[in-house]
């Protein structure tokens, strides 16, 4: 079974990608588990439960507003939950190995957390200390592609990100201080979606 993961800064068309990767994957066959390192996350369930605003069993919308800053005991919560969603993660790849399945294709992996902790981490200055101190090692996956899109570009569609340019430009030097480090494969996500998807095919026809 092979792990397929696509990184960016949010609104760079990773969720459009992991799309057509599904629907190319299954047009040969193969059998595909779709990955959202997020929503599978403990942290996002624990920071609705902290919330005292939040009704018990309400279910976070995408229309709400994104988490660009965090106290201490927040962010301990999140490396905390991040290691535990390691070894959970861990264990659903020896079941769907065991079942028969394909790829795993991840929209936002363990890596998209990862820079999300070291972002709130260093607020307001960039620190990328949050790996280090707690050893953090997701799995490697058998593709990491990283869609390197200009925080510009992204704050100039339709639909873009509610953190503002300045979040977006911050984020973007952490994911790139990472690139040799998790040996991701760089796209340049300004482009269209049909290009992008063209060399993403041939990269997975080459596994």
């Amino acid at each position: 079974m092979k792990l397929i993961t696509i990184s960016g800064l949010d609104g760079s068309g990773k969720s459009t990608q992991i799309e057509l990767i599904k629907e190319y994957l299954k047009s040969q066959n193969k059998r595909v588990f779709y990955f959202h390192a997020i929503e599978f996350g403990l942290a996002k369930k624990i920071s609705c439960l902290l919330d005292i605003r939040c009704p018990i069993g309400h279910r976070m919308s995408k229309k709400e507003k994104s988490v660009t800053r965090a106290n201490f005991f927040q962010i301990f919560l999140r490396k905390i939950f991040l290691m535990i969603d390691l070894w959970r993660f861990k264990k659903l790849y020896k079941k769907l190995e065991k079942n028969g399945f394909d790829y795993i294709l991840s929209d936002r992996y363990f890596y998209d957390s990862i820079i999300n902790i070291e972002y709130l981490s260093g607020y307001p200055k960039i620190q990328p200390l949050a790996s280090q101190r707690l050893n953090l090692r997701p799995p490697v996956p058998n593709l990491a592609i990283y869609l390197q899109t200009d925080p510009e570009m992204i704050m100039s569609r339709e639909r873009k990100p509610d953190q503002g340019i300045d979040y977006l430009e911050k984020k973007k030097k952490l994911y790139e201080t990472k690139i040799s480090e998790w040996n991701l494969k760089t796209l340049d996500g300004n482009r269209n979606k049909e290009e992008i998807f063209e060399e993403i095919k041939k990269m997975i026809n080459k596994l």
